[in-house]
């Protein structure tokens, strides 16, 4: 089992390791508990979390404190997405995921509305050319999801649908179905960064 590691310390930048990945949360409780668990395996993350995901951590018995042990954690707190201007400062960044992302989050990045942190750093990550990996959660005709109380199967309609399909049209985009398909991605990203032996060093520490 993945030991949790201290993060570090995010009052000194001289500490920071780089490249780092850049993890955002929406309200989606698809597969919350597998995404985090799986942003834990990896080395270097910092969490972002819109307004959404932080009401609905606590649904799922998630705290922020207990975030903070293992990441560095951004929330929403400004009209301008104050976070997302750590993109711009060259090689701090080498990939966004927003995992997981809600029907919501998904339209708005297929038609360019950046209103979210999420979304603001999905729209600035492809303008200065960060390859964004979006967990779509509509992306079949049944979804079989986990609530805060129960099991629940969802039927997407056919415009949450095609707006997974306008997603994988954006430039310097993947959009992975399955948290599976999501390490795989992952995982293809840091081979070819040259730092696929810093995951395998993590998950063994």
């Amino acid at each position: 089992m993945t030991q949790p590691r201290q993060p570090e310390d995010p009052q000194d930048d001289a500490t920071l390791a780089r490249p780092r990945l850049a993890w955002a949360i929406t309200g989606s409780g698809h597969c919350l508990e597998e995404s985090l668990a799986l942003a834990a395996e990896f080395p270097h993350v910092d969490l972002f979390l819109s307004r959404a995901a932080a009401e609905v951590l606590p649904l799922y018995k998630i705290g922020i404190a207990q975030l903070k042990t293992r990441f560095r954690v951004f929330r929403d707190n400004s009209a301008s997405a104050v976070p997302v201007g750590m993109l711009y400062e060259s090689g701090l960044y080498h990939t966004l995921v927003i995992a997981p992302a809600t029907s919501n989050t998904v339209a708005k990045c297929a038609f360019g509305i950046s209103d979210t942190l999420p979304t603001n750093l999905f729209a600035q990550a492809g303008k200065v050319g960060i390859p964004g990996i979006v967990f779509a959660c509509d992306t079949e005709p049944v979804v079989v999801t986990k609530s805060p109380l129960d099991w629940v199967e969802l039927r997407p309609r056919n415009i949450e649908l095609r707006n997974v399909e306008r997603l994988r049209a954006i430039d310097h985009c993947l959009v992975p179905t399955s948290i599976d398909a999501l390490r795989a991605a992952l995982e293809t990203r840091y081979r070819s960064l040259g730092l696929l032996d810093a995951v395998h060093g993590c998950n063994l520490a």
